[in-house]
């Protein structure tokens, strides 16, 4: 097998905080440097939400551009993603960030449990989110936490809901929706091919299965995602230094399976995006 693996990096997200793990990027110059570190291990796609000064998640769409421009700045032609989900925001401001165009923005377009809550997205959302996405032409990530969330995306495709090309994420590991099983993983694979199979497709591992589902995704030809939002640390005893040892680690397993390592250049090809040149 020799097709380019795409490396998306979560650098952040909305739940680790710097007394979880000092690496945390917080700030946006802490993010645009860890982004750097992170495309250099071999990232093309960054995925950003962004924090308040205490830590706390926001969807302040000035956070937002402040990021885009520092990574538009420092890695130049890397895939920037937002965040639009729903542990940042509430209702339409989820979107608000959308009007600055990024290359793509994650959507989740159906509701699951979480730890501690209900991970709310009601349909009018999600079609509002989508129709944004159209608008200001961003590419979705679908993030899906279930199997009726990969065939509703792919209903929504068919029927030109979605901007863009299809690119579905399995999330795989969050407590109490699906969890990280190989028997699922490989349904969800067959899905993609004989439902959308000309669309390309991501898996993320939550915590310790970060690394499981990597090697998962990468053997079976697909795309993954490693980083910090997901996993904080490297095994039971050390804390992960980086977003980029995450992203190495996950390279390392691209030179196992004999899947090179996928350039933004590449990944823009793969995913259907414009160039990048700004």
């Amino acid at each position: 097998m020799s097709d380019p693996c795409i490396l998306c990096c979560a650098i952040t997200g909305s739940v680790p905080r710097k007394a979880d793990n000092p690496a945390v990027p917080v700030t946006v110059s802490e993010q645009v440097e860890s982004s750097h570190a992170a495309v250099e291990a071999g990232a093309s796609i960054i995925h950003a939400h962004v924090r308040d000064d205490d830590e706390s998640p926001s969807s302040d769409p000035e956070k937002f551009a402040a990021l885009k421009e520092g990574l538009e700045k420092h890695c130049p032609g890397v895939i920037i993603q937002f965040s639009t989900g729903g542990r940042s925001g509430a209702g339409k401001e989820r979107g608000g960030m959308l009007p600055l165009k990024p290359d793509m923005a994650s959507l989740s377009v159906g509701s699951n449990n979480f730890p501690t809550r209900v991970y709310e997205n009601p349909p009018d959302l999600i079609a509002w989110l989508a129709s944004e996405m159209i608008t200001h032409q961003v590419t979705p990530e679908i993030e899906a936490f279930d199997l009726s969330h990969i065939l509703h995306a792919i209903a929504m495709h068919k029927a030109g809901k979605l901007f863009g090309r299809l690119y579905v994420q399995f999330v795989m590991g969050v407590k109490n929706a699906m969890p990280a099983d190989r028997a699922v993983f490989d349904f969800y694979v067959e899905t993609m091919k004989t439902r959308a199979p000309n669309a390309p497709w991501c898996a993320a591992g939550i915590g310790a299965n970060q690394i499981v589902v990597n090697e998962w995704a990468i053997a079976a030809g697909g795309h993954t995602r490693a980083g910090l939002e997901d996993n904080i640390r490297l095994d039971r005893d050390r804390l992960a230094p980086s977003n980029a040892a995450l992203i190495a680690r996950a390279a390392e397993l691209c030179e196992k399976y004999n899947r090179p390592v996928a350039t933004p250049a590449q990944a823009r090809h793969i995913l259907g995006l414009s160039t990048g040149v700004v």
